[in-house]
């Protein structure tokens, strides 16, 4: 009786245990097990019934929870795509790393959540993560934490104009929290939130007469976008904090 033989990485693969280009990276790094030994080359076959394990740094590697952080170009949604467009994640891909400090492996697109959204015809800096209790950090109902925008405008900006930026504006009924307002250049504002409502740099200038012509952010709490590429992504740092 003939056994049949297929590659182990196709194995791992049709057993969901992670990709077929992550099963040949966990390979190359003598982190496979099939049947007590450790698969050192690629290409091997093996039974398919055949036992399959991962040592315990390819288990780490799988189940470390990531943070990403991406520059999000115009025209791409946060979350789940409209008609017509594409969602940000799509652009989380190897091609796309700015910093190649970490393989990108397929399932760290798995469970990632978007932790402030931007609206599509916003762009700048846009934190994807699987920790759910960071998520909760920067986006919870008790978040507190600063987010920067560059924003361009058009209308009549003055002082009186500011003033009520900063505050005294309502949305849905709720007044909106202390923004920090300043003046970089004419028609251009650095705009500082303490909370994220949908639309509200947008919605807060139409209330005083002013039409937001771009809206870029470019930090959120201390991590800055600084010179990640538009369209590129990159890990957070184990040493950045927000």
């Amino acid at each position: 009786m003939t056994i049949d033989l297929v590659r182990v990485s196709k194995l791992m693969s049709l057993r969901g245990m992670c990709s077929r280009r992550e099963a040949e990276y966990f390979i190359s790094l003598k982190q496979v097990i099939v049947n007590g030994e450790i698969v050192a080359t690629q290409g091997v076959k093996a039974p398919v019934n055949a036992k399959i394990e991962l040592l315990s740094t390819g288990k780490k590697i799988q189940q470390d929870k990531v943070t990403i952080l991406l520059n999000k170009p115009v025209g791409y949604v946060s979350t789940q795509p409209e008609k017509g467009y594409r969602a940000a994640i799509d652009l989380v891909t190897s091609e796309n790393q700015f910093i190649k400090n970490r393989k990108f492996l397929f399932s760290y697109k798995k469970k990632l959540s978007v932790a402030g959204r931007l609206d599509i015809d916003s762009k700048g800096l846009l934190v994807l993560s699987q920790d759910g209790t960071l998520v909760k950090k920067l986006i919870g109902p008790d978040c507190n934490m600063e987010k920067e925008y560059i924003v361009r405008v058009e209308g009549n900006v003055n002082e009186k104009i500011l003033e009520k930026l900063s505050f005294g504006l309502c949305l849905d009924g709720k007044s909106l929290k202390k923004a920090n307002i300043n003046i970089l250049e004419p028609f251009v504002l650095k705009i500082i939130l303490k909370e994220g409502k949908k639309r509200q740099i947008r919605r807060m200038c139409e209330l005083v007469g002013l039409r937001v012509v771009s809206l870029k952010r470019v930090r959120v709490g201390r991590v800055n976008l600084n010179n990640l590429p538009i369209g590129k992504w990159r890990f957070l740092n184990p040493n950045e904090t927000f």
